[in-house]
């Protein structure tokens, strides 16, 4: 079964990295990993697609501010299995995140809303969250 965690008032400042650890669910469709202000003002929307909204296998990214979606950047790199525990880590850099896959390969994504203190997290979807470390 799919887990859900919302956390806010984290005050995580730049150079902080969000190390998340889960199970992908065995029929996965997508599941979504926010970062943020709060729901309505995501600096990185982390959304790994199996299966869903004609997409296959990518990575979609976005930022959402006032509750208006910007422009996706899609990431081909997929090392994403249904069934396998994964970690993924967010280093929020100030300027942008960079984001650690399962793999190991990493790329960055911009933070269009110019945050300097990240205070809202949200996991869910097909997924079942294991444990969040902040180091």
């Amino acid at each position: 079964m799919a887990s859900e965690i919302l956390a806010s008032n984290l005050n995580l400042k730049p150079g902080v990295c969000v190390r998340i650890v889960g199970d992908v669910l065995p029929d996965a469709k997508s599941f979504r990993l926010n970062l943020g202000k709060d729901h309505e003002n995501l600096a990185l929307h982390f959304n790994p697609r199996f299966d869903c909204f004609d997409d296959t296998n990518v990575i979609v990214c976005n930022s959402r501010q006032e509750g208006s979606w910007g422009a996706e950047q899609r990431e081909t790199s997929f090392p994403f299995l249904p069934g396998s525990q994964v970690e993924v880590c967010f280093a929020f850099e100030g300027s942008h995140f960079t984001v650690r896959l399962p793999d190991g390969s990493e790329f960055k994504f911009p933070n269009r809303l110019n945050l300097d203190t990240i205070n809202f997290l949200e996991a869910n979807g097909d997924f079942k969250l294991r444990s969040v470390n902040f180091d």
